[in-house]
């Protein structure tokens, strides 16, 4: 967990986040998950605080779940569960938390991305999210403005390593990830996360389902300069996909536009460093760091 992390009463790591203001649907979900921990809490005759002491949080972030003031983590409901002899039957429930924890306007794209069958990325700003590590992704989300506060800042990086679980998905789903030569240069967070930041990209790149390549700074004759693309395929053929530059920045899947980002995505592609060339050029990076 995060140094961010903040304390209970109890002296343990948060055991969730806040339920994000305005998000209706993931507060009916969150209120319905702590009735049913409040019922299995008393159904064994225990008190907020006796609850509290056997799974090692506080009396007063036992009652903020039960009364769905906040989501619990994972490890919360596991706790819970072996406290109150549920059998499997309260850790069933993270099932039922899981997408509440995506930030409400990222649903939709975890729901995409779980879907999806082939993906074609494009990044002239940052290393894809996909692909960055823990300790670079807090960090990036740092440079946001206006700031996030600790516990929101916590809630985006899980989310956004949550999501990278379609990189394990079986079956494989293909990957293609283009980055622009700047996006592995710049020290977000220091040398240091940087190095280890292009140490994963390595790692990431040698799964026989994804292809890494680089865009070179010297290379300018190619359709990135209207920043990010990115397009996820499906088994039915539908496809989805954006591009800041176009369409206003909104994803699009009807046939006409598809074909354009298409044929961009092609066109950066081709220009780019083959994946063999861009690992020797990250290794040369690396060395540089």
């Amino acid at each position: 967990m995060s140094v961010d992390d903040e304390v209970d009463g109890a002296g343990t790591e948060d055991a969730g986040w806040e339920v994000e203001p305005g998000d209706e649907s993931g507060a009916a979900v969150i209120a319905a998950v702590g009735r049913q921990l409040r019922l299995w809490r008393e159904a064994r005759g225990l008190s907020a605080v006796e609850f509290g002491a056997r799974i090692g949080y506080g009396e007063d972030m036992i009652r903020k779940i039960e009364r769905g003031a906040r989501i619990p983590r994972p490890e919360y409901l596991d706790k819970a569960d072996q406290a109150a002899e549920a059998r499997g039957l309260i850790s069933a429930m993270k099932k039922d938390v899981e997408e509440v924890r995506y930030p409400k306007k990222l649903r939709s794209l975890a729901k995409l991305e779980a879907a999806a069958v082939e993906f074609c990325m494009y990044s002239n700003y940052s290393i894809h999210g996909l692909l960055q590590t823990e300790e670079f992704s807090r960090e990036l989300l740092r440079t946001r403005r206006p700031t996030y506060g600790p516990e929101e800042l916590e809630r985006h990086v899980v989310s956004r390593m949550t999501r990278q679980a379609v990189l394990e998905r079986a079956p494989w789903p293909e990957f293609s990830f283009v980055q622009e030569e700047a996006t592995l240069r710049r020290p977000i967070g220091g040398k240091m996360v940087l190095r280890r930041q292009l140490e994963h990209l390595l790692e990431v790149s040698e799964l026989p389902h994804v292809e890494v390549q680089v865009m070179p700074t010297e290379r300018a004759d190619h359709p990135g300069s209207g920043g990010l693309i990115e397009l996820l395929k499906f088994g039915d053929g539908t496809a989805v996909g954006r591009s800041e530059g176009v369409f206003s920045g909104r994803p699009v899947s009807d046939l006409k536009r598809l074909r354009i980002l298409e044929l961009r995505y092609g066109i950066i592609r081709s220009k780019a460093l083959t994946p063999v060339e861009s690992r020797d050029f990250i290794e040369q990076l690396l060395g540089e760091t």
